[in-house]
């Protein structure tokens, strides 16, 4: 009996806006704008947002509000209403569950895994506590040991960890310079191609033998 196939997509810059580049456009304040595609290490551009946050007198309200006026990027509704009529999916993301509730609704409340952040009485940002370690390939070999395969979708240095522990990793606009590192992972330009390159990965690891 083939196994089943559960997606799973990162959703910054995948599904909806980068927050904090929006939010670096509303604030004026340009060095929000870097993010995972600009450093790799999450946990030093954590420090540095907290920091930025920090300099600036910003608080968790003023983020949320950024948000509140969010939408998900152009198609990504019909997207992934077409993905989840053909397959189990999940939302792997390094956002915070403090963020994405409006953009959530608007997806029409796909299942997501993402982090906390730790704000005081006043709203200031003083931490951030990740769900778990590495947790977007911790979650795709969590389903592959419960034997679904697992097809995953992404666009940055954050993601390369879940496409590499994936059956099959597939890549949606990335940076040339991501892309160049990591071969291995087909790259998409549209949600038209990433819909068909997910379905051509679910024929091949349900029929390996004729793939």
């Amino acid at each position: 009996m083939p196994l089943v196939q559960v997606v799973c997509l990162d959703l910054e810059g995948v599904l909806v806006p980068e927050i904090w580049i929006e939010f670096s456009k509303r604030t004026g304040i340009a060095a929000f704008a870097r993010t995972t595609r600009d450093e790799p290490d999450y946990d030093k551009l954590m420090r540095y947002r907290i920091a930025l946050l920090d300099q600036h007198g910003l608080r968790l309200p003023d983020i949320q509000a950024v948000i509140g006026g969010m939408t998900p990027l152009d198609g990504a509704r019909a997207f992934l209403d077409r993905l989840r009529a053909r397959y189990q999916v999940v939302i792997l993301s390094d956002t915070f569950y403090e963020f994405a509730d409006p953009l959530m609704q608007q997806l029409g409340r796909p299942t997501l895994f993402c982090n906390r952040l730790i704000a005081d009485a006043s709203g200031r940002v003083v931490d951030y506590r990740l769900r778990q370690p590495e947790q977007k390939r911790q979650a795709v070999q969590a389903l592959r040991s419960l034997n679904f395969q697992v097809i995953a979708a992404g666009d940055s240095y954050n993601d390369t960890a879940m496409l590499q522990e994936a059956d099959a990793g597939i890549f949606i606009h990335p940076p040339a310079a991501i892309a160049a590192q990591f071969p291995q992972f087909p790259v998409t330009h549209s949600y038209a191609e990433l819909d068909a390159a997910i379905d051509r990965a679910a024929r091949r690891l349900a029929h390996p033998a004729t793939s």
